[in-house]
């Protein structure tokens, strides 16, 4: 008797231990994928979106390059995505998109090779030669605006002119996660982009 009771308590002891040592793990698993438990803060610290369920790139998107040949995005895959869209004319919404992303990956310094810009035109119209001037660097992409529409802004009212309204983020797993209603916060932007890229050890 004198041996077991010591042998017991010391199970305890280890057990007491594990138990420690693996519950910050299983809450936080739980937190991520079971949403529902509520075990998430309910303080958003970030400006963007985060889409869930995440959406993979498409495979009816029929993009294409400047030279009209056919581009498969998922190429791309291993790298972040800073997505905008709009007409080839490139209104005052579309500049202030390309300016915000084109800041954004700037400011990233050592990061910014993990980064690629990409602006996908939405109909037929000659790109503005301001694309071509002032952000030079963004690969410039044509698609199928509703099947572009039906991957990037599915929730949206009318998510044709979501598609010159809002700007994206897809993952280097090819996975869209992230959107920005607007761009009235360019800050924001850049921050949350900062955060993902420190925070990921993808990409």
């Amino acid at each position: 008797m004198t041996t077991a009771a010591p042998r017991r308590r010391s199970l305890f002891q280890v057990y007491a231990i594990l138990f420690i040592c693996l519950a910050p793990v299983v809450l936080a698993f739980l937190a991520y994928y079971v949403p529902s438990l509520g075990l998430r803060s309910a303080v958003q610290t970030h400006y963007g979106q985060i889409i869930e369920p995440q959406r993979p790139i498409p495979t009816d998107l029929n993009a294409r390059d400047e030279q009209g040949q056919t581009y498969d995005l998922n190429q791309l895959k291993g790298k972040w995505l800073l997505i905008s869209a709009g007409p080839g004319a490139c209104p005052d919404t579309c500049v202030k998109g390309l300016f915000v992303l084109r800041n954004s990956h700037a400011s990233q310094g050592k990061n910014v090779m993990r980064l690629e810009r990409i602006w996908f035109v939405t109909d037929d119209a000659p790109v503005a030669p301001v694309v071509h001037h002032a952000y030079v660097g963004t690969r410039i992409l044509r698609a199928d605006p509703k099947a572009l529409a039906a991957w990037l802004a599915p929730d949206a009212t009318d998510p044709m002119a979501a598609l010159d309204q809002r700007l994206w983020i897809v993952d280097p797993l090819g996975h869209l996660m992230m959107q920005f209603p607007d761009t009235n916060d360019p800050e924001g932007v850049r921050d949350d982009i900062r955060t993902l890229l420190k925070n990921s050890g993808i990409g």
